[in-house]
């Protein structure tokens, strides 16, 4: 609970104190502090390597996404799907088949295909970025649907992970969609990590300690 809590602190400086200002070293190591945290709090509980593998992925990605987007956003996103499919992997060996009942499959059903028509909404904005954000885009509904499929003792599980989606699909509309001249959405900007960050935390504690 402790390393829940320091996470949390530290995530919610970054959100509140740092992430509207510029590049440094000071920012870079909070933004990171609170996933390396939940990843170094996994690996020492004994938890599947897959998922303190998918933090530590987090991380870096999260370390270069600190920096200018437009220089970093291809590692940065090659990071993240990294981690999902760490998290793909995952779930799926988590849920065991378990998810073939009516309403799982329709909720898969409805978040595969309303992120595809996002995505699609969103390729005239892509440029150069349309075959790397495809290829993102996928990994991250198998993520989501495979987490549809989990066990109801992973339900918080399943809710952190469709909070990384949400995450990344604001992210997404920021990055693509605003004109760069544009001044800062606060809000968006706060949605976008406080539904990562506490996704993640979801993510982990659901996995740690799944409901009897």
């Amino acid at each position: 609970m402790a390393a829940f809590a320091t996470a949390s602190v530290a995530a919610l400086a970054y959100g509140f104190l740092y992430s509207f200002r510029g590049e440094g070293p000071a920012r870079a190591v909070l933004k990171v502090s609170g996933i390396v945290i939940l990843a170094i709090t996994a690996f020492a509980a004994g938890a599947p390597w897959l998922l303190w593998a998918a933090l530590a992925a987090s991380a870096v990605g999260d370390l270069f996404l600190a920096g200018k987007p437009e220089r970093w956003l291809l590692p940065g996103m090659g990071a993240f799907f990294l981690a999902h499919v760490f998290y793909v992997i995952l779930f799926w060996q988590l849920g065991e088949g378990a998810g073939w009942s009516l309403p799982v499959k329709a909720g898969q059903a409805v978040l595969v295909l309303g992120g595809a028509v996002y995505i699609r909404w969103l390729s005239p904005w892509l440029g150069q970025m349309r075959l790397p954000v495809f290829a993102y885009g996928a990994v991250i509904l198998m993520m989501g649907a495979a987490a549809i499929a989990l066990p109801p003792a992973y339900l918080l599980v399943t809710i952190g992970a469709l909070m990384f989606i949400a995450s990344d699909s604001i992210l997404a509309h920021q990055l693509f969609c605003r004109p760069a001249e544009a001044p800062a959405n606060k809000p968006a900007s706060y949605a976008v990590w406080f539904l990562y960050f506490f996704g993640q935390a979801a993510i982990t504690w659901g996995l740690l300690h799944p409901a009897a």
